[in-house]
This record gives C-alpha cells, structure tokens and sequence, in this order.
C-alpha cells in the first residue's frame, strides 16, 4: 500500500508538472448513465488516480480480512514449533544431564508438539530412556529408528552402544558392520571394528580396514600411513619367528614396507633392520638405520646399528657410530651418542669433551648418569659422584632410555601391538610397555663408590653398570674369619665393565 501511494503521487505531480509548462490544462469529459462532468485535464487525472489508489486500498483490506484466519493459524503453528523446539532443547539437555525423569517426561511432551520432525522425537526418547535406566524401552526405541532410512545410523550406534555396555559384544560387532556397510563416513563404527580386529590380533583385516577408511576418507592420509607402518610392523613380529620360510620372507617384507611408510617409527625400523640384516643385507640395514635417524633418532636405533656388525674393533665400531651421529649432528641423541661412542672407543678425553654439549640439557636420570660414567672414565671421580648425586633425585624419561643394550628394545606382545596401532596412528607417539609395567630394566646411573678411595682411579672406559639378577646370583657366600696378623684392607668393588669384546 505504502509502494502504491508513493507512485500515485508521483504521477500526479509529473501530470500537473508536464501540464503547467505547456501552460494548456486541457478539458475533460465523462458521460454516464445520462450523467456528464466536464473538467480540466490535470483535475480528470488527479481523479482517475485517486480512484485507482482507493479502489487498490479497498481490494487489499478485503483480502487481508478474508485471510485472516489462515494467518492466525500459521502464528499458531510458528507458536506451536517454537514451544517443541524448546521442548527437546530441555529434553535432551536433561537426558544429557542424567535426569531420566525429566527427560522421558519432556519427551512425551515432544511427542505431542514436534509432530514434523518425528526423527528427534524417537532419540530423545531413546535418550531419555537410557538416561532412566530403562534398558528395554531404549532398545525398543533404538530399534524402531532402524524402519527409517534416515534414522538407521543413528539405530545401530545406540543398540551398539547398549550391547557393548552389557558385555554382547558380537551384537555390538553386527551393528557396527551392518552401519558401515550403509554409511561411507560412520567413523566410529569404522573404529570399532577396527578395535575388534586389533584385539584379535587379525593385523591383515585391520589393514584391509584402514585402507578402506583412506578410501572413504574417514581418516586422513597421515594417520592412516602410521596406522599402516605401525601394523605392518605387528605383522612382521607375529610372522617373524613362523616356522614356513615364505611366511618369514613375508615378516621381512611387511617389515621394510613399514619403515618405508613411516621412517620415524622406530619399533619398524628396528625390526627392518635385523630381518634385513639376518638375510645378509646389512648394507641397506644401515641405510635404512640411517634414514630412520635422519627422521627422527631414538636410542633404539643406534643399539640396533651398533649390532650390525660382529667383526669389528671397539675403535671401528666407535667410528660407524660417529658417522651415525653426524646423520643428524644437532639433535639430542646425536650427542648422547658421541658420548657412547667415545666410551665405546676408549677415547675418555673425547667422551668429556662430547659430554660438555649436554650440560645445558634438562639433568634427568639418563643424562647424569651419561656425564657420570664421563667424568669417571676421564678419573675425575669428585664430579662423577656429584653427576651421581643430582641424578638420583632427576626425573626418569620414558623413552626407552632405559634400554637394556643385550636385550630386544620393541619386545611387544599382541596386546602391547593392539594399543600401539591405536595410540601411534592418532598422536604420532610410541607406548612404553615395560616402563608401564614397571620391569626391570637397565640402571641409567652408573654404580661408583659411595666413599672416597686412596686407589689409582680405573681410567678404563664405562660402558654399562654391572647388574646381578637376584634370582641367578644364588645364596651370599659365608663370611671367612679375618685372617689373623695385620688388617687387610677390604676389596674394593669393581665399578664398570671392561671393554666388551666386538659382538
């Protein structure tokens, strides 16, 4: 009406206007029903305007009148729809709350509001019922959404969910399979299958399942490649020991894929390099070993490159470990490894001198006892016993620091493998079985006298501390009787192993 006026007005002031410079107003003549009226031009069309413009406010106010009642019937639905909207706000707020009371009571009354959208009416009432403790009625309403296409994927995650928290866990299995073989992007049933896999230990079908997740794009390509490389690896420790051949040429290969995959991932790395290593292949071991280090260096790998080889001097294994280092000369383990190496080499003047770059280092357990066993082998035993000190009360670093030089540094079992693809694939980040377990593990502090001697200092190279198990060292010896004239004095205990014969 407002738009209707405006133009009214408008044309009458451009008719006065055009008949006011032509300075001629024109006549004007209506004859009806006998009737005639004669005015001007400008007064005639100022008449047939204003007609117009009445006959238009009469013809809309009809319209509006006649309408009325649908308007007022809309105004009743938008009332009607913003009640049930809040309705199942407060419902599923209180079924996420826990109050199942209140939430199956607001969940009726959804019932009676929220008649056009009957898919959140059904899982707030699932909800509602769950929160209620009332196992049966949500199975029911859970099962009832799987009648509806749109709502089936939404049916088999809460039956899922109520068979896994009542222990039914090949229901659980079916309704995760029967959802990710409807929906491409159902992530977590694509996660608990994969879980199930991995607890069974079947490394191909969960490969099988990570590929088909990257197909989908369920995950992204950097996870699914740890994920990949991390259960490659299980693959090639179940396979490793097989007694078939082709199932051990099939751990190498599994092994070698993985270290492709992921170069950083140490545990199959580690593996790639021994299996290639017992096949003769101790060339591309080490630069497998190299790469690996290059990535990410891990004190894993430097026992592992140091094991490579069996026929060479302490002096010529000091050097290959030098020239590992120098793979990656600015990382931490780089030079933690130039002062294994001089201590491997027995080369104390280089060891002290190596040991002086980690001074600035955060002084954990590992770290004083590094420069302890240093400063000991260059015979400054004051420093070695401070080193000593400090390190008793440092903090440990889970890292496989800790590792046992004659031992397996990765020696997971299927359940440790299990939760390592898992932990590996979202974060990057390795699990620590034995020091979860809290194993017995190697020292990371060197053995030293605890008081001072008069003795020429051992100035022979410290490699590792010396470890009795209790169980293999047998009954302490009787104590002999002193022999009889002057005192002798006590024997003073040895404290580092000499230089290792080449392995």
């Amino acid at each position: 009406m407002i738009r209707a006026a405006i133009v009214f007005f408008l044309v009458a002031a451009v008719a006065v206007a055009v008949l006011g410079l032509t300075r001629d107003a024109g006549t004007a003549s209506v004859e009806w029903l006998g009737w005639r009226a004669d005015t001007t031009a400008a007064a005639g069309l100022l008449i047939a305007l204003l007609a117009s413009l009445l006959a238009a406010v009469v013809w809309r106010t009809t319209l509006w009148i006649l309408d009325a009642p649908r308007r007022a019937e809309l105004a009743r639905a938008e009332a009607r729809r913003r009640q049930a909207g809040d309705v199942l706000a407060r419902g599923f707020l209180a079924a996420a709350g826990g109050d199942g009371s209140e939430a199956r009571r607001l969940a009726r009354k959804a019932a009676e509001l929220a008649s056009d959208t009957p898919g959140l009416v059904r899982v707030l009432a699932a909800q509602a019922a769950e929160a209620a403790g009332d196992v049966e009625e949500a199975r029911a309403a859970y099962t009832a959404m799987l009648g509806f296409r749109e709502m089936r994927l939404a049916g088999h995650k809460g039956l899922m969910q109520l068979a896994l928290a009542h222990g039914q866990r090949e229901t659980a299995l079916r309704h995760a399979q029967e959802a990710y073989g409807e929906v491409r992007s159902a992530r977590w049933a694509w996660r608990a299958l994969l879980e199930a896999e991995l607890e069974r230990g079947d490394w191909a079908g969960a490969l099988s399942l990570v590929k088909g997740a990257l197909d989908r794009k369920i995950v992204p390509p950097v996870v699914a490649d740890r994920a990949r490389a991390a259960l490659l690896a299980a693959s090639a420790a179940q396979l490793e020991h097989a007694p078939d051949a082709k199932a051990r040429d099939l751990a190498l290969d599994h092994a070698v894929e993985a270290a492709k995959l992921q170069s950083g991932f140490a545990p199959g790395v580690v593996m790639a390099a021994r299996l290639l290593a017992q096949a003769g292949k101790v060339g591309r071991a080490a630069s497998t070993l190299e790469n690996a280090w290059r990535a990410a260096p891990h004190p894993a790998l430097w026992l592992a490159y140091r094991d490579l080889r069996t026929d060479e001097t302490p002096r010529e294994r000091a050097q290959r470990l030098g020239d590992l280092a120098a793979v990656n000369p600015t990382h931490r383990e780089s030079l933690i490894l130039h002062v294994e190496r001089a201590l491997i080499g027995g080369d104390p003047a280089a060891a002290r001198e190596a040991a002086l770059a980690l001074e600035a280092e955060p002084p954990t357990a590992r770290i004083c006892g590094l420069m302890a066993r240093a400063a000991f082998a260059a015979g400054r035993s004051d420093e070695a016993r401070v080193w000593l000190a400090r390190g008793i009360s440092a903090p440990h670093e889970p890292d496989w620091s800790d590792l046992d030089p004659e031992g397996r540094a990765f020696a997971y079992h299927a359940s440790d493998w299990a939760r390592l693809v898992i932990t590996y694939a979202e974060t990057g980040e390795l699990i620590h079985p034995r020091h979860e377990r809290a194993e017995r593990s190697l020292g990371e502090l060197p053995e030293l006298p605890l008081a001072y001697d008069s003795e020429p200092m051992l100035t022979e190279p410290v490699l590792y501390p010396l470890e009795v198990d209790e169980d293999d060292a047998g009954p302490p010896p009787r104590p002999e009787p002193p022999p009889e004239g002057p005192r002798r004095r006590a024997a003073r205990r040895r404290l580092a192993n000499g230089p290792r014969s080449a392995k």
